[in-house]
């Protein structure tokens, strides 16, 4: 019945405060009154975290400060994180890591999961999110076609926390998530993801949080030296020459750890070098739609007829074909200082710091081929569609191409430094934690437009496939010839004014991104139920700016008016500018016109206007967030009846005081500056339980509140706004206020979580489990428009128009309330010797996740059909992963797998519609072989392929055609490649 109780408290969500914290508290109360006399007759209870203690200086080994277990002078726990040594990849191997993962979780009182530092290196991983994506529950994101984004639970990576030791981390995003490729995994030791969080938790998401550790020198019994060395090779070939990014890269690091002074101080230090190639292929469709017929845009909007085009058949509106080129090179450095001279007192130090340089070049071809552009068709071809037939093959006249040259350069630089140290005192032990963190961001890009003289026009062959894959367009001129292809402005003739209204762009960005933060913590053993507690106080300050100033390009001789701007004016690329031609050879085309954009814009041929639009002033601005905050967390260490019960009861409370400077607009017009921001408070309850129902059996309970703070770019208070006069109507002749932009009042998203977890560990390596959760959404954040906005705080730069009222209208960022997410989580892992002695060393890892959820409204569900899901969230995450390791010989295979989730909401020609991202699945290999005696003993062989199917990201569109009929065609598809590393591993 006590069970039952609690269980029901958990269920029930949207009474969870009275009914939960009822239940809960009659359930210490009873287990309270029995453990009384069995702690009086049995001695000294089992210890929260793993049942065994140790004394006070190796409290050293407690790394991370959000772990911060009482201490003092009588046994005292062992941290619940278990730190181990960077050196011992190669000597534990896979399944070795396996098993330092699963005691991690296995003695958490939270519901966790974790990744060993030999699990890191044993994966063929690019950054720490590669590795991140074979844990239960976790999907990755890729971009530039490796991960650098993790989804917990399916959810997008905006509710996610990321922390390193305990600190929250600075961006270079203008988003909160963190981009993992910035920590090479070859630097950090292990990571900690919380499912459930405790009172002790800073910087936690809303769907998890993710707590990279580094090492603590201490923990090793000896000096050690490590080595890595591999090559990389890209497989999608070199498609753009001249550029020097090619296919072929390196990763290089060096870790020495050692300890002086009879063991009491440690010193590690990591160095990190990759230089990457990335070559990508992309394709996108720029929309579809039916041109003629009852279904057609002709019959339904009044739009011009499609010569040569079927009646009620659905056609691509455009296209374009670019290849992208990238070559990344990060260096990282990590130096951890740990000292523990005596039993007192602890200290350790460490540091990070890397930089990150990406220079891509993306050419490409695009045309349109809508019917406001006036093309025509010829031998039209279909094929069976819904709901009516697929063009695929046949010409079309009358394209004018467009061949986009694009450079882009950024460099971010990224700092973090903490300081934790503990006093020992008695029963007491006493905590101070400095960090800041810092990451900078400068981004140059830049692009210049080319197409045929004097606004010329040509036909396109094409054969385009009725689902997923690429294209072959065969344009009827020479795209790579420079005398065809020339600089001028390709855009629509038929637009007005034609064309782009200018040559080509460059835009500098310039973003920082800083958090300075303290924590003091006390924490001491108690009696009753509680072996000890925690009381703690943090501040943190963070501060988010970015600046961004774009120039238009314009040739020599043009305008750069409407009144002068002359759109047909063209001029050939100078010769010395001219590299070879870039490929698109997997879309038909065999080259097209490729050329230094730097040298091309600055070299004479060019000048430059600075000339900001709204979107430009809408990324400069400040968000600043002043975050106080108290907690007090109860450990909990008891029996119900005869079983084990340990966990944690806290409460944290938050206070938020964020502010915002940016800039009003008027359109592309600057009107001033302007501020604003908010202040709130959050009450963050948590109670986790952990009952051991059996031998190495547990059954774990998680209730909690939780909350995540929303974009950082919609916190900011930049806008357009302005008046005008309503000219017709019931509200004729008021001059009214109308705008969009940002909201620095936005309050965080916030759950109530319930989570249930059974686990069953047995053999050295293996275990099953499964989980079940529940959030109930108490507040969101989406895009709408409100109606009764205040304008009080703005600028009218029209004085012939005074504003009727201050109320107007206004679209932004708001708060949303209800909704939920329910989920179900099984994971395992498996030794084949525990079956059969014949399948020694072989051994299986494998979960599943399954998540529903539901908002009342969002950007998306106000679509006629739009699901009413949360943005981002996938239903399925799967992962599985067969491995063989023995006679120094490993052998690997892993798969992950998301299901499709929603994109973002879309308008164009008239139609409302959503992007959906399709269902990735992703296969790796990696092949081992170490060296274990003799000369060569410490020396490892590693074959690594990423993406070893060639897997494409590809999204779809969803909307309707002009008669409203449901349409889902494909939108986007691109490929990466296969990235093949080979390389050693040595430790000394």
């Amino acid at each position: 019945m006590k069970s039952r109780c609690a269980l029901q408290g958990s269920l029930a969500h949207a009474r969870f405060r009275p009914l939960a914290v009822a239940c809960a508290a009659a359930l210490l109360a009873i287990t309270g009154m029995e453990s009384a006399s069995a702690q009086t007759t049995s001695g000294t209870p089992p210890t929260a975290s793993t049942g065994t203690t140790t004394p006070v200086p190796q409290k050293a080994g407690d790394a991370n400060t959000g772990d911060t277990s009482a201490a003092s002078t009588r046994p005292v726990k062992k941290p619940e994180k278990t730190v181990t040594d960077m050196s011992q990849v190669v000597v534990t191997g896979i399944s070795g890591s396996i098993a330092s993962s699963m005691k991690t979780k296995e003695d958490s009182n939270n519901i966790v999961e974790a990744i060993s530092a030999e699990d890191i290196g044993k994966l063929p991983d690019v950054s720490i999110a590669d590795s991140l994506a074979r844990v239960p529950g976790l999907a990755t994101q890729r971009a530039d076609g490796h991960a650098n984004a993790i989804s917990i639970r399916g959810l997008s990576p905006d509710f996610a926390g990321t922390t390193l030791d305990g600190r929250e981390q600075a961006t270079v995003g203008e988003n909160r998530g963190v981009e993992y490729d910035q920590y090479p995994a070859e630097l950090i030791n292990g990571v900690t993801i919380y499912k459930t969080p405790d009172a002790s938790l800073i910087g936690q998401g809303l769907s998890g949080t993710v707590d990279l550790h580094t090492i603590n020198p201490l923990d090793l019994s000896k000096r050690t030296f490590v080595f890595n060395l591999r090559g990389a090779h890209n497989s999608n070939g070199s498609m753009n020459p001249g550029t020097g990014t090619g296919t072929s890269g390196h990763r290089a690091s060096f870790s020495y750890v050692d300890q002086f002074f009879n063991h009491t101080l440690g010193i590690a230090l990591g160095v990190s070098m990759v230089d990457q190639p990335i070559q990508e292929r992309q394709y996108q469709a720029w929309w579809w739609s039916a041109n003629n017929g009852t279904a057609g845009i002709d019959q339904n909007w009044g739009g011009p007829h499609t010569p040569g085009m079927p009646d009620n058949v659905i056609s691509q509106e455009g296209m374009q074909l670019r290849a992208q080129s990238q070559k990344q090179k990060r260096n990282g450095v990590m130096a951890v200082v740990e000292w523990a001279p005596n039993d007192v007192y602890y200290s350790k130090l460490d540091m990070y710091y890397s930089t990150f340089s990406k220079r891509r070049y993306t050419n490409g071809a695009q045309w349109s081929s809508s019917p406001y552009d006036h093309v025509s068709y010829d031998n039209v071809q279909t094929a069976p569609g819904e709901p009516l037939p697929i063009v695929t093959s046949g010409t079309i006249l009358g394209v004018a191409p467009i061949l986009q040259n694009e450079y882009t350069r950024e460099h971010d630089k990224l700092y973090s430094i903490g300081w934790n140290n503990k006093l020992y005192l008695g029963d007491w032990t006493l905590m101070a934690d400095l960090s800041s963190s810092s990451a900078r961001v400068k981004l140059h890009d830049a692009y210049l437009f080319s197409g045929l003289a004097d606004g010329g026009f040509t036909s396109v062959d094409f054969d385009t496939p009725a689902a997923f894959g690429y294209p072959h367009f065969t344009p009827g001129v020479d795209l790579a010839d420079p005398a065809t292809m020339v600089f001028t402005d390709p855009g629509s003739p038929w637009s007005d004014p034609p064309g782009y209204g200018y040559n080509g762009r460059d835009e500098f960005d310039h973003q920082d991104d800083t958090i300075h933060a303290f924590r003091l913590q006390a924490s001491r053993p108690l009696g009753w139920i509680f072996s000890d507690m925690d009381v703690g106080l943090a501040w943190s300050d963070r501060t988010k700016t970015k600046h961004a100033d774009v120039y238009f390009a314009y040739l020599n001789g043009n305008g750069s008016t409407r009144e002068t701007y002359q759109a047909h004016l063209s001029a050939p690329v100078d010769p010395a500018m001219l590299y070879r031609p870039t490929s698109l050879g997997y879309g038909g085309i065999d080259g097209i016109l490729n050329y230094d954009v730097l040298g091309a814009l600055y070299g004479g041929q060019f000048y430059r206007v600075q000339k900001n639009g709204q979107g430009d002033w809408s990324r400069n601005y400040t968000v600043e967030e002043k975050v106080p905050l108290a907690y007090v967390k109860f450990n909990l260490d008891t029996h119900l009846g005869s079983v084990p019960l340990r966990g944690n009861l806290g409460v944290q409370f938050v206070r938020t005081k964020q502010s915002s400077r940016a800039l009003q607009t008027n359109g592309d017009a600057l009107v001033g500056n302007i501020s604003d921001g908010a202040s709130y408070n959050n009450v963050l309850p948590s109670l986790n339980l952990v009952a051991e129902i059996g031998e190495r059996q547990y059954l774990r309970l998680g209730l909690a509140k939780s909350m995540a703070r929303g974009r950082i770019d919609d916190e900011k208070v930049a806008t357009s706004a302005h008046v005008s006069q309503i000219t017709n109507g019931p509200g004729a002749g008021q001059v009214l206020w109308s705008g969009s932009g940002g909201n620095p009042q936005l309050r965080p998203y916030v759950a109530v979580g319930t989570d249930l977890s059974w686990e069953k560990y047995f053999g050295k390596a293996s275990y099953v489990a499964a989980a079940v959760f529940h959030k109930n959404l108490l507040n969101y954040i989406y895009k709408q428009t409100v109606l009764d906005y205040d304008f009080s705080n703005y600028t009218n730069d029209n004085p012939t128009l005074v504003p009727t009222s201050n109320i107007g209208s206004f679209t932004t960022p708001q708060n949303g309330t209800g909704g939920k997410m329910d989920g179900l989580e099984l994971s395992g892992a498996l030794e084949g010797g525990l079956l059969a002695s014949a399948l020694e060393g072989f051994g299986a890892q494998a979960n599943f996740s399954l998540t529903n959820s539901s908002i009342p409204k969002s950007s998306i569900s106000s679509i006629p059909g739009g699901p009413k899901t949360l943005p981002g969230l996938s239903r399925k995450v799967a992962n599985l992963a067969l491995f063989y390791e023995r006679y120094g010989f490993s052998i690997r295979v892993a798969e992950r797998y998301r299901s499709s989730f929603t994109g973002e909401a879309v308008a164009l020609f008239d139609q409302l519609g959503y992007t959906k991202i399709r269902a990735n699945r992703q296969t790796d290999l990696q092949l081992g072989y170490a060296f274990t005696d003799g000369s060569l003993n410490g020396l490892s062989l590693l074959l690594q392929v990423t993406n070893l199917t060639n897997s494409a990201d590809s999204t779809v569109q969803v909307s309707t055609l002009a008669n409203n009929a449901p349409l889902t065609r494909p939108l986007e598809y691109d490929t990466w490649g296969r990235t093949i590393l080979f390389g050693i591993n040595y430790k000394l």
